[in-house]
């Protein structure tokens, strides 16, 4: 019994790994997902580090009224020294199209002279990676409008899309085999790849089991901003091991 309990006090004394990198990350008041899967998922020698802002579902509202919320966060958020701050969240980073996205860049930079990044750019940029061009589109939200608005401004296609009309309290009761079930019956033979949005879901799970389904590449929010941290800041972190369970956008210039 003693050697037990002496075992179990090591592992809970272990000191934890200093990071060679950190991300900051602003995430909506309402998210209960992005924390646990950054948390399980995040490389290795990636501190992530998170505040909360009041800028989706019932707190979303126009930009300027939410400006001084997010540079608040940004603020504090700035005091670990983070490499990098993420504003993450896909439906409120592309309302307004690229220019509103901008503009929260904007808010974050001048509040803490870090450099920012929004969900909005990261999953542009790995729908990019991916060579995808005609996508299915599906969310937990109300509408989809400001996001394939964003997609479409930005050169892709939504050749169909699924919102599913929760709250947000209620978008991570969606399983990860139920996601799977919906990109399966949602399919269509004109899409190159399935666009998973948003940050509060089980999404991230059902990648591999969707792409090994339909053998069709799958981007999600979170997977998306984890890879374009890791690809940001690969000079600090170094060789990370394969991240199968994330698909096949963790093989792009990792």
């Amino acid at each position: 019994m003693d050697a037990v309990t002496t075992v179990e006090r090591s592992e809970i004394e272990r000191p934890s790994l200093p990071a060679r990198a950190r991300i900051g990350v602003i995430i909506p008041s309402v998210n209960s997902m992005t924390e646990p899967q950054f948390n399980r998922f995040a490389p290795p020698g990636l501190g992530v580090h998170v505040a909360r802002a009041r800028v989706a579902g019932s707190w979303k509202r126009p930009l300027a009224n939410m400006a001084e919320e997010i540079a608040i966060s940004a603020r504090l958020l700035s005091d670990v020294v983070p490499d990098l701050i993420v504003f993450h969240c896909t439906d409120t980073s592309m309302t307004q199209g690229p220019q509103g996205e901008v503009r929260i860049l904007d808010i974050v930079r001048e509040a803490t002279g870090i450099e920012a990044v929004a969900t909005s750019r990261l999953v542009l940029e790995a729908l990019q990676a991916l060579g995808l061009h005609n996508l299915i589109l599906l969310s937990p939200y109300k509408s989809n409008r400001a996001v394939i608005d964003y997609l479409e401004a930005t050169g892709f296609k939504v050749v169909h899309d699924v919102a599913l009309s929760l709250e947000p309290l209620d978008f991570a009761q969606v399983t990860p085999a139920q996601w799977t079930e919906l990109a399966r019956k949602h399919d269509k033979k004109e899409a190159d790849g399935i666009f998973l949005s948003c940050t509060n879901t089980t999404q991230i799970e059902a990648v591999a089991d969707i792409e090994r389904t339909l053998d069709k590449p799958v981007v999600n929010s979170n997977q998306a901003v984890l890879w374009g941290c890791m690809r940001r800041l690969q000079s600090k972190l170094g060789r990370v091991a394969p991240m199968p369970e994330l698909g096949r956008l963790m093989q792009q210039q990792l």
